[in-house]
């Protein structure tokens, strides 16, 4: 499905939210608030001017009507005493932990990191000197040599003919681009035939994605990468196409990128298997529509499992206990999650089953009540950052287990030792924005606590966080799937090109050499198969 960029509008929801205590004396009337939350729009990614223009106003004015609210409110706590002080007091913390959530996404990011934060690793990259040419070097080079008409080679002193220095010439380079074509691909097969008569031989044809079908397997994964790496709708795709010459339906390109699922399910399949044999996995989960005439009330998810190994995706129509059964039957080991309670009660079910707190959600938690209790806060938020300062001092990877086993044990217990000190004793208004957080982690400590004991246990879920933006950007882009079949597909295409780009291989080159693979009958091949080879 094809958002297309004709007009676009910032979509609004009002919604009037009670933020007082009917049974206060101060609040007669429940206090009500009324404000618009900007729906679907990531500001930090979103490029469109003029829906980046409408959240600002909007946001803007929803930060007006909460700081009057903000202003009225500590205008009747000065004059409130005994329980309707405590009673106004909660409520200013709320409104406050909004008004700073809100600041937050208008003005970005940027003032919630501070050294130590956990952040995407960036790749390496050499040194760039001085602002020359990047350096090119998975781009062929093609030569076209230039000459001097023949008329002109003649000297413009004496008239004399000019001779061609052999082996000499000036080189000089640009960048420049191959159109794609569209192609009609006739294939002639040979015939034999032998003297006797009785025997003829044709030359077998490439194995086709779809027998007597026609479109290639070069074409399939090229509408796949399309929308499964590029997040291009279908639709988009068309129109692209039609402009290149070829002339081709959304459904029919559906009906390629379906077959060629088809020939790397066992791959998909294998690849859920191994990461599920991994010790250590990470787990996070999404919302994934499903759309179309044969849509239900349900409220589709994408699930993933996340390891260095991989990416792996199921799409369920529910983020209950049955999906994350379905997820995770059968594995043994320690999952990394964001705290979210169907895991707690798997961990319950599943005697092999261990759960470990992301320690990020932890300190978001405290973040958004940063403006209300600014001490409190940064003390928290200083200890968490020395957390992952000892873990910056670790190799990454299973070659620094050992030095982070032994760092964990010698200082970071001593770091968690004075993070519960401080959750004792610390003074907090019951209900306050404060007082959940300190509950929040107070009761997920020993899963907290878990990668103590375990040096391939991280800190925080954030591979998973990285493993699912391509399913974001995708359901951004194309709105979902059109049927539970097209949830399947959606899920084994995700799977497959995010582990090949976790492991550094190119993703349509990994769907060429695995649909081969498969085509040929051979055994189903995974990203992971091919990083000791070249690719």
């Amino acid at each position: 499905m094809d958002a297309g960029r004709a007009t676009r509008h910032v979509h609004l929801t009002a919604t009037r939210v009670s933020i007082g205590s009917p049974s206060s004396r101060c609040l007669a009337a429940a206090v009500r608030v009324e404000h618009i939350v900007v729906v679907g729009i990531d500001l930090e990614r979103e490029k469109d001017p003029e829906v980046l223009r409408q959240a600002v106003v909007l946001l803007e004015a929803e930060n007006r009507r909460l700081l009057a609210r903000v202003m009225e409110l500590t205008k009747a706590l000065l004059a409130a005493q005994g329980k309707d002080r405590i009673a106004l007091q909660v409520e200013l913390e709320g409104l406050q932990a909004q008004l700073e959530k809100k600041n937050r996404m208008l003005f970005g990011q940027s003032s919630e990191r501070r050294a130590g934060e956990p952040t995407a690793p960036s790749k390496e990259r050499k040194p760039r000197t001085g602002h020359g040419p990047r350096e090119q070097k998975q781009l062929r080079v093609v030569e076209e040599p230039h000459d001097i008409p023949e008329a002109d080679r003649v000297c413009v002193l004496c008239n004399g003919a000019l001779a061609e220095m052999a082996g000499q010439g000036e080189e000089s380079e640009e960048i420049d681009v191959i159109a794609r074509e569209f192609v009609i691909k006739k294939h002639v097969r040979k015939k034999y035939r032998c003297r006797c008569g009785e025997c003829i031989e044709t030359a077998p044809l490439p194995p086709r994605l779809v027998p007597g079908g026609r479109y290639s397997l070069a074409f399939a994964i090229t509408v796949a990468i399309s929308k499964y790496a590029d997040h291009l709708p279908l639709e988009r795709q068309v129109r692209i196409m039609q402009r290149e010459g070829l002339i081709v339906g959304s459904q029919t390109l559906y009906d390629q990128i379906e077959a060629l699922a088809r020939v790397l399910w066992p791959a998909y399949d294998r690849l859920g298997a191994e990461l599920l044999d991994e010790p250590v996995i990470h787990v996070d989960e999404t919302p994934w529509p499903l759309l179309g005439k044969n849509a239900s009330s349900a409220k589709w998810h994408a699930w993933t499992v996340a390891s260095p190994k991989g990416a792996y995706y199921e799409i369920h129509d529910t983020r209950g206990l049955d999906a994350g059964k379905s997820l995770l039957g059968g594995f043994k080991g320690i999952a990394v999650t964001d705290g979210y309670g169907v895991y707690d009660a798997l961990e319950k079910r599943m005697k092999d089953l261990r759960i470990a707190q992301c320690w990020a959600h932890i300190r978001r938690k405290f973040v958004d009540c940063e403006s209300a209790f600014p001490k409190e806060t940064e003390q928290i938020l200083g200890l968490i950052r020395e957390l992952y300062a000892i873990e910056d001092r670790a190799p990454p990877g299973p070659e620094g287990n050992d030095v982070r086993h032994q760092l964990r044990m010698t200082e970071s217990r001593c770091v968690l030792a004075r993070i519960q000190a401080w959750c004792l004793n610390v003074v907090c208004t019951p209900g306050s924005t404060l007082a959940g957080a300190v509950d929040y982690m107070s009761r997920r400590w020993s899963r907290a606590t878990l990668f103590l004991e375990h040096p391939n246990v991280p800190l925080d879920n954030n591979a998973a966080e990285r493993a699912i933006r391509g399913v974001v950007l995708g359901r951004k882009n194309h709105y979902g799937s059109r049927s539970q079949r097209g949830t399947e597909v959606a899920a084994v295409f995700y799977s497959l090109i995010e582990s090949a780009k976790l492991v550094g291989i190119e993703p349509a080159e990994y769907l060429r050499r695995a649909a081969e693979a498969a085509l040929a009958g051979g055994e189903p091949v995974i990203p992971s198969d091919l990083t000791g080879a070249a690719a």
